[in-house]
């Protein structure tokens, strides 16, 4: 059983942050590029929902690559967690307007304690420095 987990656990993390970087991406876009639902009123930087709007379109975007997925989540899970509790219908689906919630502030604390998933940039870096670093360490061994 534990295989089966070690094997699986990077997969699902990967899709997790994959799918929640685009439900990011899509709240950014409709803010800041009236994609796909444009908004009654155009957002400005200096109003609060710009702010989300930039932070939910470039960091679903790191998110999306796999760059910085720890600093990204958590500065997200704020960004969630302050929507909740601030105005609380604000996790409401684009197009429908029903109160269903997407889950965020419980979602983007998930990737806080582990890494981004298989396919993230940031563990391809890791992987590779350790790699370098062994290849060092070995080289120091033989002499």
């Amino acid at each position: 059983m534990n295989a089966l987990f070690a094997t699986w656990t990077p997969r699902i993390l990967s899709i997790l942050r994959i799918v929640s970087a685009f439900m990011f991406m899509a709240h950014g876009t409709q803010k800041w590029l009236a994609f796909p639902v444009p908004r009654p009123t155009p957002t400005t930087l200096s109003s609060l929902s710009g702010v989300a709007g930039m932070l939910e379109l470039c960091g679903g975007f790191l998110l999306l690559l796999g760059i910085c997925t720890r600093p990204v989540a958590f500065v997200l899970s704020g960004l969630m967690a302050f929507a909740y509790f601030h105005r609380p219908r604000a996790h409401r689906l684009l197009a429908d307007r029903q109160p269903r919630r997407a889950g965020g502030a419980v979602q983007f604390r998930l990737p806080l304690p582990l890494h981004g998933g298989r396919r993230a940039v940031e563990c391809r870096r890791v992987a590779a420095a350790r790699a370098r670093y062994r290849a060092a360490d070995q080289v120091v061994n033989q002499r």
